[in-house]
């Protein structure tokens, strides 16, 4: 029998020297290679192109490209790949252009995408602290100061996500594991007719029937009703049915609105029920205490969840689930990592929630944030509401419906139109916009089309809210009453 210390290695085969001009297909662990550094400048230039270019093209692309999707039978040499990377790129929504107020996806933050490059590059696995020895801890101490600077205290943390959507699943997984309800197919969570559809998608995939939410009508401001709401509870009382949480929204989707958290807190509160905030929209106003009043109460919460990817810029995806015990996180979703060495703390971040393996996505958001520093943050949220407040005055005089709220969103829609008329005039009037290069949402509210304006963008200026009023105030007079 061959002794294991008496077995070699197989000797690599040999090759012809690489062309040095060649892309290396990974990076060298001894030496700088010039072919791999030029190609990552090229991209970066064409990248930084792309963005300068950005107010020559539509926000919207005039195409939709659809690159071989499938490998070629030889690898392609560098030129090649920076040719199928700009088609793609010709092809893509435009976030940077001044006129892109569709959506809450801003122009991304410069020190992000450098942040991101260095994380892919990086490849660390945020599942153990054996594979990210410095980005746990920085993901660790990143989340604590966050939730210590929205009011959760200085014990609170959590752990970033890939979106809201899975944010405010691992919010009510963590709340039907506190209230004891994991087998109960019976449970109910509360929120407002206005809130987001991830709310019934998580409890969908928790395993709970349609009937499960309930949804809480709100006020002519889009708010909650805690009178309302106390109403239900009652009743879910009487008929024996738990409550698994009740979901607040600091910023609906449309509008922007923020429900009053402290009265529904408190009413939580009373029945020992679960209070989750979903803040992916408005949370982030809770960092400047010039726009903290925007979204009041947010230290109310037992859990909040906060997008800092919708309004900051920082690039997709950076969600954070924030708690105010983030200890229950691992009593939720630990269930040991034995081919893992133990972790330093109380628990591997792949055992802090739904996700194991997962990139090292709190280093965008921290570059982002050493960028922008405090007075940067408030000085972009500041913009936003600013850019609102104009486009409102501009479209106060005329013969539309705005529905509007504390934050940076707008919608709005002619007075008196029924569901028929509303959905032809937000169609012909997107279509007027997107002639002017003015990209605006066209959602469906309460029954009618609204077009939506979303004022995140640093880019719109006061030049393209005139250009969107003046094609409003057309197609009002032109649109039938």
């Amino acid at each position: 029998m061959v002794s294991p210390a008496a077995v070699a290695l197989a000797p690599a085969p040999q090759h012809e020297p690489r062309d040095r001009s060649a892309l290396p297909a990974f990076p060298s662990a001894a030496t700088l290679d010039p072919a791999l550094a030029g190609f990552l400048r090229a991209a970066s230039d064409q990248l930084c192109r792309w963005w300068s270019e950005s107010a020559q093209r539509s926000p919207l692309p005039l195409l939709s490209v659809l690159p071989d999707a499938a490998p070629a039978a030889q690898g392609l040499p560098p030129e090649a790949l920076l040719e199928d990377l700009q088609l793609v790129m010709d092809g893509a929504f435009n976030p940077v252009h001044p006129g892109s107020m569709a959506h809450l996806d801003p122009p991304p933050l410069t020190a992000s995408v450098a942040a991101d490059l260095i994380c892919a590059g990086l490849n660390n696995n945020l599942l153990a602290e054996e594979l990210s020895p410095s980005l746990s801890r920085l993901e660790r101490s990143l989340t604590a100061w966050m939730a210590e600077a929205l009011g959760l205290g200085e014990r609170g943390g959590g752990v970033a996500a890939s979106g809201g959507s899975l944010s405010n699943l691992m919010a009510l997984v963590v709340a039907r594991q506190q209230a004891g309800l994991q087998g109960a197919s019976d449970a109910l969570v509360f929120c407002s007719a206005d809130a987001h559809v991830s709310i019934a998608k998580a409890l969908m995939v928790m395993g709970l029937p349609p009937q499960a939410l309930r949804q809480v009508p709100v006020d002519g401001e889009g708010r909650m009703c805690p009178e309302q709401l106390r109403h239900e509870l009652d009743q879910a009382h009487a008929a024996g049915l738990p409550v698994l949480a009740v979901v607040a929204t600091a910023g609906t989707t449309v509008r922007g609105a923020v429900d009053p958290l402290a009265d529904l807190a408190a009413l939580c509160r009373e029945r020992a029920i679960w209070f989750h905030v979903d803040g992916a929209i408005g949370a982030v106003f809770g960092l400047s205490p010039l726009h903290r009043s925007r979204v009041p109460d947010l230290h109310c919460a037992d859990s909040l969840t906060v997008n800092p990817q919708k309004l900051l810029g920082i690039t997709k995806t950076s969600s954070l689930l924030l708690l105010r015990r983030p200890e229950l996180l691992a009593q939720c979703f630990a269930t040991g990592l034995p081919y893992m060495e133990p972790s330093w703390a109380e628990a591997h971040g792949g055992e802090s929630g739904l996700q194991g393996t997962r990139p090292a996505e709190v280093l965008k958001l921290w570059l982002g944030l050493r960028q922008l520093g405090l007075s940067g943050i408030e000085a972009l949220l500041s913009g936003a509401i600013q850019r609102r407040e104009l486009l409102q005055q501009l479209l106060s005089p005329l013969p539309l419906e705005l529905c509007g709220g504390p934050l940076h969103l707008l919608a709005f829609t002619p007075a008196g139109l029924d569901a028929v008329a509303a959905e032809r005039w937000s169609l012909q009037t997107r279509q007027r916009l997107l002639e002017q290069q003015l990209m605006l949402s066209r959602p469906l509210y309460r029954g009618r089309h609204h077009l939506k304006a979303v004022l995140g963008n640093p880019n719109t200026g006061e030049v393209q809210l005139r250009a969107l009023a003046a094609v409003l105030a057309e197609s009002c007079s032109s649109s039938p009453a």
